[in-house]
Order: structure tokens, then sequence, then C-alpha cells
């Protein structure tokens, strides 16, 4: 039985929001920081109050004006990662999808060996082999290149595995009436267990799109052109030397610009995101 003590509510209250004042403090003060201009930032000590600069910053950082370290405005900055978390995301969940549809459902040789295969490259992140990766990728002409972003990066063991769970636990019964129905392998997938996995999708969905927004070592290898900067490589390019040769407010700016994305497919689908991992413990 729980207990309901005051005081415990009152102390667990007052530890909850000591844990989001420690979280959130850096946060304001990137706020605080983006409406301020850069001389008031470097100063001692720095201005805890918003500033009235706040337009005038975020609109330096969106359309490239005054950036010391990347002439490329932080809107196009953001496509490119969009685009590059998008492809990485959908090509995650449907190479997976597919590949742990074949390992469960139909049988061919060696398919133990071809599912453990698979799940040994967890071993093997792009970090560990980052060399031949950049050669087989320069050799094929992908520098500079949402292909050459995302294809290295684009397949995953560990949804691989998951799908594979989920679809080892649909019951015989739906494979046998499916069968009868005269559905095929692919109208099986498709109407069957993709509807099925949707909650799974959604939670690797979130998962995957952060795990691709935030990418730095592979797009700091792969890009040499600033058209094709993600904006967490922009936000690096900004910074250019010590503290009074950067623009700190339009860097807060980027900063906070670059967190609204991941922030919003969290927010809008923590729902299904919870859901998605409860149903895959089950």
């Amino acid at each position: 039985m729980v207990d309901r003590s005051p005081w415990l509510t009152l102390l667990s209250h007052a530890v909850m929001v000591l844990g989001v004042a420690v979280v959130a403090f850096p946060l304001y003060l990137a706020l605080v920081a983006s409406t301020h201009s850069a001389a008031d930032i470097v100063q001692a000590p720095m201005p805890l109050l918003p500033g009235r600069e706040m337009a005038a910053n975020y609109q330096a950082a969106l359309f490239g004006a005054g950036q010391l370290g990347s002439h490329t405005n932080v809107a196009h900055m953001l496509w490119v990662s969009f685009v590059t978390a998008m492809v990485i995301t959908v090509g995650k969940i449907a190479i997976s999808l597919l590949s742990a549809f074949a390992i469960v459902y139909f049988r061919f040789p060696f398919k133990m060996l071809c599912f453990w295969a698979i799940f040994l490259t967890l071993m093997l992140p792009v970090e560990v082999r980052i060399l031949p990766t950049y050669k087989v990728v320069a050799d094929l002409g992908l520098l500079n290149t949402y292909g050459g972003l995302t294809l290295p990066l684009i397949a995953s063991a560990t949804a691989t595995f998951l799908f594979r769970q989920f679809f080892l636990s649909v019951p015989d019964e739906l494979v046998e009436a499916a069968r009868m129905d005269g559905a095929g392998p692919l109208r099986f997938f498709r109407d069957v267990l993709v509807p099925l996995s949707q909650t799974s999708i959604a939670a690797l969905f979130v998962i995957q799109f952060i795990y691709g927004w935030n990418q730095y070592l592979w797009p700091l290898l792969m890009t040499t052109s600033e058209d094709m900067y993600p904006v967490v490589i922009g936000i690096k390019r900004m910074i250019a030397g010590g503290d009074a040769a950067n623009e700190w407010n339009v860097v807060m700016a980027t900063a906070l610009l670059a967190m609204l994305p991941p922030t919003l497919v969290v927010v809008l689908m923590q729902k299904w995101f919870v859901k998605g991992l409860v149903d895959t413990e089950k």
C-alpha cells in the first residue's frame, strides 16, 4: 500500500521541481541570450531578464545576416536536417519492417544466420566503420549529397529486432485466416501486419527522428559545402573564435530553433510513443 503522507508528497514535488529547474535553467539562459545584443551577453554579469532584440536576432539567424562562421541561413540548415532525419527515419522503419517480415514468415536457407548477422551489426555503428564507409561513399560520388548523408545510416538492427519480436507474437490463427481469404504475402504484410504495428512504428519514428536530427560526426565528414550543412554542424561553424568574436545572441537563437522540430515530434507523438513502448514490452 502506497504511503500518502503529506510530507512525503511535498518532498516528492520539491524534488521534481528542483529537477525541472536544473534542466530548464540552461534553456532559459539560451532564451535570454537570444533576446539581447552580442555586446550585452559578453558583459559580466550576463543579463538574466529578456531583452528587446529577439525579433532582430531570430531574423538574423533564419536569414543568415551577420553570421561570422557560416554564411548559410538557418532556414536552409533546418531544411537539410529535416530531410536527412526524415529519410533516415522512414528508411530505417521500412527496411526493418521488410527484413523482420522476411525473417519471421519466410523459409530460406541460413535464415537464423542472416538474423544474427543483422543483430551483430549493433557492435559496428558508423563510428567504428567510419573510414571504410567514407571511402565507399566518396568513391560513389555521394559527398555533399542527401544520399551520402542518409544511406550509410539507414539500416537498423534494433528496429529489425523489435519488429521481429512483435511479428512472433501475432497469432498463427490470423495468418491462417488471411491465407484462407486468399491474401498473398504482400497483402498480408500491408493490410494486417503494418496496421497492427502502428504503435511500434510511432515509437520508433520518434527515436529515429531524433537520432537522425542530432547526427554530428558523419555530416562533419560528409559535408564540405555550406549548402549541405545540417543545423548541428551550422551551429559549430558559427562559433568562429573567442567570446568577443562570436555573435552569441545569433548562436543561441539558432540553438533554440534547432530544438523546435524534435521537441514538436516528441510532444505531438508522446501518446503514441508511450503506447508503442508498452505494447512492445507486452
